[in-house]
């Protein structure tokens, strides 16, 4: 069979750049220039007879007929990739995972050695990054962050967002909620904890993983689920993720409202209480993601499997 197609590198360029929406990200990625990019966007778009970029001032727009040809482009690369792989022999046994920092730390890491006990076939490499936490307004920042996930062996990332990754096989890992922490030797006989009002005398420790209300609840959201008023929500040191929180609170500085599975052996171990009951949903969740063309690989598919039934032992377990 006979296909007409256009030349490769331009589908190649059209695709890495509707991915970015960037001509400049898109040439890093390739590994050529921004005009190299350009100069194959236009031969693409001679060879359909339509535009496939608005080319703004500061800013780069796909069109209706650009987002219409997106899905399947990608989808093909992916075939492509795959037909590869059925052939290529890739480097057996090796797998990086790239994880946020404070689920890599206080979550994934403790549980490792059971891994590692279990497939001692398996090279891990763990990367973790802050990237690796969907942001608002980056719906592509998947693609951004881990560029090699679609040229890599054996790359699986975990996200902490929304589930919304077009083009990546996707398992939820867990829908954590969020709880307030302390110390043990913060309450006294001065400044008790039995109750939430009891935190109008205390410090209020907040993590800003995510910091933005939308997607990450915050003491405010906390109160107010408890029935509390009265407290100022904003006061009180403000982290970037969830582990300098957690110090923080360990450390005796204030109550923390933090992910309830990153605190849960410290709670086991003594190390922090919770004061009271009561927790807010969370929004986001934990994802695995994957190139659907690696899903099948051994080290790919055993990870995944630990990972999953981790996670699922913790939840029944309330972690």
């Amino acid at each position: 069979m006979t296909y007409r197609l256009p030349p490769l590198a331009s589908m190649r360029a059209f695709e890495a750049a509707a991915r970015h929406l960037s001509f400049k990200k898109a040439a890093e990625e390739l590994h050529v220039t921004p005009a190299a990019v350009s100069q194959q966007i236009k031969v693409l778009e001679t060879y359909l007879g339509l535009s496939l970029f608005r080319r703004l001032t500061r800013a780069l727009e796909i069109t209706a007929q650009g987002e219409a040809m997106l899905p399947k482009i990608r989808e093909g690369f992916e075939c492509f990739a795959a037909a590869v792989d059925k052939v290529r022999v890739p480097a057996d046994g090796v797998l990086t995972v790239a994880a946020p920092p404070s689920f890599a730390t206080r979550w994934l890491v403790p549980r490792l050695p059971h891994f590692a006990a279990t497939h001692p076939e398996v090279e891990l490499r763990l990367a973790s990054s802050g990237s690796a936490v969907d942001r608002p307004g980056e719906m592509r920042s998947l693609d951004d962050a881990l560029p090699d996930m679609r040229t890599a062996d054996s790359v699986l990332a975990i996200r902490f967002g929304t589930g919304n990754y077009p083009g990546f096989a996707v398992d939820r890992i867990m829908q954590p909620a969020w709880v307030p922490v302390c110390s043990p030797r913060l309450p006294s006989a001065e400044r008790p904890l039995t109750t939430p009002d009891d935190l109008r005398r205390h410090v209020l420790i907040h993590d800003e993983t995510v910091n933005d209300e939308e997607r990450q609840p915050g003491w405010r959201e906390w109160l107010a689920s408890a029935g509390v008023t009265g407290i100022d929500a904003g006061r009180g040191p403000r982290f970037s993720n969830s582990v300098l929180a957690v110090e923080a609170a360990l450390d005796g500085q204030g109550v923390a409202l933090t992910l309830r599975p990153l605190v849960e052996a410290d709670i086991a171990a003594g190390r922090l209480i919770v004061p009271f009951a009561g927790s807010v949903a969370s929004p986001y969740a934990y994802y695995l993601v994957m190139r659907k063309a690696v899903a099948a690989r051994a080290p790919v598919a055993a990870f995944r499997e630990w990972l999953l039934a981790e996670a699922r032992d913790a939840c029944i377990a309330g972690v």
